[in-house]
Formats: structure tokens, C-alpha cells, sequence
């Protein structure tokens, strides 16, 4: 079912209304209607549902199946109205409005319905809510206590019905809190089209289980986390590696770094109270050194990083398949920083995996140069490194898992953390973010363009990578206004953008004339659609997609502060991107770190034999197709 579809109402219209729709007959279709909500009168378009018309009102009606992301439910009830003339009580999520009605949304029958659907709700929603991750952000807690539900009127069950599903390394659930709501089910299938959830059996015994109903782990989940941010009480929630993290600061003998991904810095203000899009970079820093961490980083470092290499790849697969006409090279390529959107690729497009780039994520490079070029550095043996990555993606923590992530001989990241995970250990600590003074990063790590801070919103990784490639390739800066690639900003599912070479360096002349074609998509619903495009032959004639995982991009990753809707995660965006404005260096390749290290120590430049045993995957595979010359 579409967003814009809406479920099928069972009763009838009452005969007062009979008139109404006779009116109807015979005419064209009407573009507005009329709806009378608790005596104030509105006109909205045809289709319509009560809440909708209600919230333009402002009147408030309660919900939890209901969530703006995901198609219309109507499934947990709680949300009923009284529409005048109808026998049966309605509920206003799913209730399109085609003819003039009058809805009462507080009344002793409505007021009654909802307790009663709410006391059947917690009678078998197990478990208290002291120890719950979501205590005093959970959607039905809040509807306990507005209604004024101090006793459970139809008994409680104690008893766990459900084992815990531990299985995934970012997802764990525990369906003693299930409301079944079908919110999760609604992520998995529609918005994510991945179709591991499912909801099973009927009446009492109906429950939220995933297909063949085996651990979540042996499925075909990606770990995005999208569940968990739609879910409204704790039935879903990721791995939390908190304690493993104290454990490592407390102890002397280890040296802690933490990286912060620019998303969770425009967001984590929220879990203390701040309105969406609030950025608290520096005082994050502040944070986390009170906390204890040795050293405080910035993953735009090796943002910037990613783009050198993905960049390079980029041109580099350009003159194989233009000049050297070697058909092994796949065009168009796609990004790879996202884990979620890699193992979506993995798990049904298999055979589109060398379209990839083989550069590691962000997270994954700065592991691997922490472990390596700063502890020698440093003069730390890397055995005492404890490297903790601050992200907004549940599908991090699978990722810093990953066999192939151990090329610094270690394992490259350690802990992974969520935005919400790092809010609580905040708060743990008596720190009141909002009143911290500001620092700055630690060095040398501590220096991240504004190219590798706009990673955080979808089509950033491809504005950050055409603010260097055109500049590499004509040497001029991209035609855009203050560097603002708008082509490809937005929370539109799949975006294009087409960039005329119309000179170029002597290196690469053969570009010259050339129209480079990129797309952009975000959620892997949208990447299907891509892919099967890709799959089709239609787009044989692009040249880079970037795709990610999440909606919005990183900065509506499954670990982001709860709740999430298109309104906040374009909140968070327009905060990075005015922080990315009021930077000085906003290109990857004038991070002076970024020209360091490749002086120092990756010595062979971009995409040379170092930097893909380090910062690259598959480098025996891909090396063949892909001739890098000193």
C-alpha cells in the first residue's frame, strides 16, 4: 500500500448522509468537502483522513500504529472518533473523508473506547518500564499516563511469553513489549522493501515474527535500524556496547579515541531537549573529554579521505572503460560508505557488486589509520588503541564486525556507538549538553572539510566527491554558488544531476566535451528502484550513484534520536549544511591533514598499493581491473 492509499471503512454512511452522496452521483468528482471537527468547521481535498483534517485544526487525537513515514494501518484503534450517524466508532488515521461529515473526537464513548484499547494493550505489553531503553519516550507509557491508567482493568500478564532475539550485531527484539502495531512491519516492507519482518497468525494469537521465523540474524536484514526509530516502545532497540566502553575508559592501560560523525553532532541535541536541527559540535567535544575519552577526532578527516580515494577510483574506472576500453571495469559506480545499503546490495544484487567502490566507509578508514599511521605516530602500540565510533547508523556496528575490517592488524574499529547510546552516557555522566562550553577537536585528526560534513545528508557524498573531481579534472572549482551543488540536495527518493566538462587539465583531456551523469537515492526502496533500472540496462549512461541506506541519508540512520519524520531529518540537514557554509576549507583535497598523510604516509597516492590494502576491500580483485600509475 502507498503512503497516499488509504484502508477501506466498513461501515456504511447513515441514512442522514444518504442525501449527501445522491448529491454526489452523476457529478464531478468534488475536489473539496466539508468536515465539522468538535464544532469548528474546515474544507480539505477529497480523501482526507480525520487526523489529517484534525491536526490542520489543531486538535489533538492520540495515535501509535500511525507514524508519517509508513502506509495508513488503522490497526490499533486507538485513534477512534466519533463520526455522526455511524453506528461504530472510527479510526481517524484511516478514515478518508468523501462527503461532508460532523466528528465528535471526545466523547464518553471515545473516551471509553480508548482506555479500554489501551488497558488490552498493556495487559499483554510484559515487562516495567524503569529498566525499558524507551522509558520516558514511549508511545504508549505517554497514553498510559494522559489517560489516567493507574490500573490494569483486565488483569496483566507477567509471565515472558518470547525469548529475546540477541542474534544481530545492531538489532535486538524483544516482543514482550510488541503493541503490534505493524510499525516495524511497515518499515521492513514499504519504506525499506527488505521484507524480513512479517505479521503472522490471527485474533490472540497474532504476533510479529520474521520470515521462517529464525533469528534475525540468519535472515536477510541489513541492520539499518529503521524499525527501531518507528517502533513506539522498546520492543526493538539496538546493541549497546555502553559498558564495554566504560570498562575501556576506566582502564589506564588503554588509550580511548572517539570519532563523531557529523550527523549525530546535528542531532543529538535532542535527547536534551534542543529543537531538531540544533547543531552541538564543539560542545560534544567538551563531552566526551569530560567522559574521559583520550582523544576526541572528527570523522570528516576521513570523510575527506573517502572522497581522495573514491574520487580517484572514480576517474580512474573513467579512462579504463574511455580510453583503455577494458570491459572488466564496471561503470556506473556506486558509493559504498553505507553498510546498510552494501549488505541490501549483497543480499539481492549480488551480481552488481563490483559496480561498488572498494573504498572502505568513514568509519571503517579512520580505524584503520588510527591503528596504524597515529600509532606510530604517536608512539602507541596498537594493541592498547581502543578505537569508538560515534555514528548515526545501527549498521555500524555490524559493519566494524566485518572480516575484511582488520586490514591495520587489528581490528580496525572497536565500538561502535549510536547517537542515542552517546546521549545516555551523557546523561550518566550529569553533563547538561546544552550548557557546555565549546572545544575543539584533539589534532591530528581533528581537521574535516566541509565536504566530508555534508556526508551526513543524502547527495552529500556526491557533492563532496564533485567539489574535488571537477576541480582535479578542469582545474576550476565546480560551477555552483559558494560550492552549493543544489542539484543533488533534497529529500526527494532519486535525484540526477548532469555536469558539463567543458575543459580539462592535460592529465584528463579525454573527459573533455563530457556530460558527467550522477544519481542520488536514499532508503533502499529507492535503491531498488535504481537497481533494477540499473539491472535493465537504463542507466548505462552514468557515470556515479551515490545510495544510502536510510532515509534522509545518515542523518535519519536507525541509531538518530527518537522520534523521526521527513520534518526532522530535513531539520538536520539544513544544520549541516549551514555548518559546512561556515567553514573555511570545504573541498576534501585542501584538508591539509588529508595532503599530510598522503606525504607522509600513503605515500603512493590515492588509490595506490597502501592505501588499498588499508582503506580499500578486495584489493586482489579489484586491482587487476584498475592499473594505477607513480
Amino acid at each position: 500500500m502507498s503512503k497516499k492509499s488509504f484502508t477501506k471503512t466498513t461501515s456504511r454512511a447513515p441514512s442522514s448522509q444518504k442525501s449527501e452522496i445522491k448529491k454526489l452521483k452523476g457529478k464531478k468528482f468534488q475536489k473539496k468537502v466539508h468536515v465539522t471537527i468538535d464544532g469548528k468547521a474546515l474544507t480539505v481535498p477529497t480523501g482526507t483522513t480525520i487526523l489529517d483534517a484534525a491536526k490542520k485544526l489543531n486538535i489533538k487525537i492520540p495515535t501509535l500504529c500511525h507514524h508519517k513515514d509508513l502506509c495508513l494501518a488503522g490497526v490499533c484503534r486507538v485513534c477512534m472518533v466519533d463520526v455522526q450517524g455511524m453506528r461504530t466508532l472510527q479510526a481517524a488515521c484511516a478514515f478518508p473523508i468523501t462527503f461532508p461529515i460532523i466528528v465528535k473526537t471526545y466523547t464518553p464513548r471515545v473516551r471509553r473506547a480508548r482506555e479500554n484499547v489501551l488497558q488490552l494493550l498493556l495487559r499483554n505489553h510484559i515487562g516495567e518500564c524503569y529498566s525499558c531503553g524507551r522509558n520516558n519516550n514511549c508511545e504508549l507509557q505517554d497514553l498510559a499516563k494522559d489517560y489516567g491508567i493507574t490500573t490494569y482493568k483486565f488483569g496483566h500478564i507477567e509471565k515472558s511469553r518470547y525469548k529475546k532475539d540477541k542474534s544481530s550485531y545492531s538489532v535486538e527484539r524483544d516482543m514482550d513489549k510488541c503493541v503490534l502495531c505493524k510499525r516495524c512491519v511497515r518499515t521492513c516492507i514499504d519504506l525499506q522493501e527488505v521484507g524480513v519482518l512479517e505479521s503472522a497468525e490471527r485474533g490472540k494469537e497474532t504476533k510479529i515474527k520474521t520470515y521462517l521465523d529464525i533469528p534475525l540474524n540468519d535472515t536477510n536484514c541489513i541492520n539499518c535500524g529503521q524499525c527501531i526509530n518507528r517502533c513506539p516502545t522498546g520492543a526493538l532497540k539496538e546493541r549497546d556496547p555502553g559498558d564495554e566502553v566504560w570498562d575501556a575508559i576506566d582502564d589506564p592501560a588503554k588509550h580511548v579515541i572517539l570519532q563523531t560523525a557529523p550527523s549525530p553532532r546535528a542531532a543529538i541535541g535532542e535527547e536534551f531537549g534542543l529543537p531538531a536541527g540544533t547543531s552541538v559540535t564543539k560542545k560534544l567535544n567538551t563531552a566526551a573529554k569530560r567522559m574521559g575519552f583520550d582523544k576526541v577526532f572528527d570523522t570528516n578527516f576521513t570523510a575527506d579521505l573517502t572522497i581522495m580515494e573514491e574520487g580517484t577510483e572514480l576517474l580512474l574506472r573513467l579512462k579504463s572503460v574511455l580510453v583503455d576500453k577494458n570491459k572488466k571495469v564496471k561503470l556506473p559506480q556506486i558509493t559504498s560508505c553505507s553498510p546498510g545499503w552494501v549488505k541490501y546490495c549483497e543480499h539481492f544484487y549480488p551480481e552488481y557488486i563490483d559496480h561498488l567502490s572498494s573504498a572502505k566507509s568513514p568509519q571503517q578508514m579512520f580505524g584503520a589509520v588510527i591503528k596504524t599511521w597515529y600509532a606510530q605516530r604517536e608512539k602507541l602500540d596498537p594493541k592498547n588503541i581502543v578505537s569508538v565510533a560515534l555514528m548515526p547508523c545501527t549498521a555500524k556496528k555490524f559493519e566494524l564486525q566485518r572480516p575484511e575490517m582488520k586490514d591495520s592488524g587489528q581490528q580496525d574499529v572497536d565500538y561502535g556507538l549510536t547517537t542515542r547510546e552517546m546521549a545516555k552516557m551523557i546523561k550518566k555522566c550529569g553533563l547538561d549538553l546544552p550548557n557546555l562550553p565549546k572545544a575543539d577537536f584533539d589534532n591530528p585528526l581533528g581537521i574535516g572539510s566541509g565536504a566530508g560534513l555534508v556526508f551526513g545528508a543524502t547527495g552529500g557524498v556526491m557533492e563532496a566527491a564533485l567539489r574535488t573531481a571537477y576541480e582535479i579534472v578542469t582545474g576550476e572549482p565546480v560551477p555552483f554558488k559558494n560550492l552549493n551543488i543544489t542539484s543533488v540536495r533534497g529529500m526527494e527518493g532519486i535525484r540526477e544531476a548532469v555536469i558539463p566538462i567543458k575543459k580539462t587539465t592535460k592529465a584528463w583531456k579525454f573527459l573533455k566535451g563530457a556530460k558527467l551523469k550522477v544519481l542520488v537515492a536514499h532508503g533502499t526502496a529507492n535503491a531498488k528502484i535504481v537497481m533494477d533500472k540499473l539491472k535493465a540496462g537504463e542507466l548505462s549512461d552514468y557515470h556515479f550513484i551515490e545510495i544510502m541506506g536510510c532515509p534522509g541519508g545518515c542523518l535519519g540512520g536507525g541509531g538518530q534520536p527518537i522520534p523521526t519524520s521527513p520534518e526532522i531529518r530535513m531539520a538536520r540537514a539544513k544544520a549541516i549544511y549551514k555548518e559546512d557554509a561556515g567553514l573555511e576549507i570545504r573541498k576534501s583535497h585542501e584538508n591539509p591533514i588529508i595532503v599530510e598523510i598522503y606525504k607522509d604516509f600513503l605515500k603512493d597516492g590515492p588509490c595506490g598499493k597502501k592505501s588499498h590494502k588499508l582503506l580499500h576491500t578486495h584489493y586482489e580483485k579489484r586491482g587487476k581491473h584498475i592499473k594505477v600509475k607513480k
